[in-house]
């Protein structure tokens, strides 16, 4: 009992008896030991259950190191796991091609190759077509309204019980912002115009130009500027004019599209391998989604931040900024639902998804176009 020293020392009776032979000292300095030993055991035994182990992880990228802003989103998860976990659980990052290539990472990522990656999930709709929602549809949902759906709408939910027959996991960890409508070597006259044009553009807005005519291929960032350089394709979206303008797109075509109807607000995503996922301690698991969430909300406003002075630079410098036609953008959104429409009644798990997501799109756009739609389309006439 940790008290029973303190009886013995404070009772007037056991008192009396205990300065007869000296015992007060014995037992006020039993009392201290006790308290010491007791102070001493508790103490190891929380700093033993605070202590985590030392863990390394690899996270393979779809991304080069030189665009250092969707690059960054990676970098950003591995900086904040280190910096909360006291540094013990740091996870490194690999640039596209340093351990998979850039559109392989849910490969890896599955295999256990890796224990988790940075990319884009519509890059693997060939494996399930519903992974293209994780990062965005055309004419679909701008950046604020996926975090919504994604965070508040059960839209995460509802992508990792798809991803959860693959053995993994996934958490938002970037985003782009609204596109540029991409680049082009010549300047589009109408439908016809797009008839056996070779573009690369990947996910769902690939389908969609595909019904359209065209021929669509689907790079990694870094193949880009060549492909488009040596004429191997016609056109190529990328992200905006900051990472457009790194990659040097400008010099290879000169008119650049808008508004990027088939990326309106891309996630980018942060792939973990269930088995690696569920033998870390609690507390690390609750660091890596803190981190994914920071790199989720830092990119979208790095890009915000420097898409509009990049802009500047490349019309300075000869680019031609072109809209996209009303003819265009009408059949691609009529192609865009209709290619909705023919997945789900062939696919179980796009149909469930595509129904949630589209019950929300129906109530969030309502809703932004009495605030947002309002406001912005009499302050940005101005």
């Amino acid at each position: 009992d940790l008290f029973s020293p303190f009886i013995l020392l404070f009772n007037p009776m056991q008192r009396r008896k205990l300065l007869g032979t000296g015992a007060t000292a014995l037992t006020a300095a039993l009392g201290a030991s006790y308290l010491s030993s007791c102070k001493i055991r508790r103490e190891g035994e929380v700093s033993q259950g605070q202590s985590n182990p030392k863990i390394l992880w690899r996270m393979a990228t779809s991304w080069p190191h030189s665009l250092d802003t969707i690059y960054g989103g990676a970098e950003t998860i591995s900086e904040r796991v280190k910096a909360l976990s006291g540094g013990n659980f740091e996870i490194k990052p690999y640039a596209a091609g340093e351990i998979v290539p850039g559109l392989e990472v849910l490969d890896a990522v599955q295999a256990g190759s890796v224990e988790c990656g940075h990319t884009a999930s519509y890059y693997y709709i060939g494996k399930n077509p519903s992974f293209a929602f994780g990062t965005s549809v055309p004419f679909g949902l701008t950046a604020q309204q996926q975090n919504a759906w994604l965070y508040e709408g059960g839209g995460n939910k509802a992508l990792n019980a798809v991803y959860a027959d693959f053995g993994v996991l996934s958490f938002p960890a970037g985003n782009t912002g609204a596109q540029m409508g991409g680049w082009f070597k010549r300047k589009l006259q109408g439908l016809d115009s797009l008839q056996g044009l070779k573009m690369r553009i990947p996910g769902l807005g690939g389908k969609v130009m595909a019904q359209l005519g065209v021929n669509v291929q689907v790079l990694p960032g870094g193949e880009i500027y060549l492909a488009l350089d040596r004429g191997a394709i016609d056109a190529a979206e990328w992200t905006g004019p900051y990472d457009d303008e790194k990659l040097g797109l400008s010099r290879a075509a000169r008119f650049y599209y808008y508004p990027g109807w088939w990326e309106p607000g891309p996630t980018l995503t942060a792939l973990v391998n269930q088995r690696a996922w569920n033998k870390l301690p609690t507390d690390y698991q609750q660091i890596f989604k803190t981190a994914c969430f920071e790199a989720n909300l830092s990119m979208l406003n790095r890009y915000d931040n420097l898409n509009g002075a990049a802009l500047k630079r490349l019309v300075s410098g000869g680019t031609q900024l072109v809209s996209y036609d009303e003819q265009i953008l009408k059949a691609a959104q009529e192609a865009a639902f209709q290619i909705y429409a023919d997945i789900a009644d062939r696919d179980t798990s796009f149909r469930e998804l595509f129904r949630q997501w589209q019950g929300f799109r129906q109530e969030i756009y309502a809703w932004n176009r009495v605030n947002e739609f309002s406001f912005a389309s009499y302050s940005y006439n101005l």
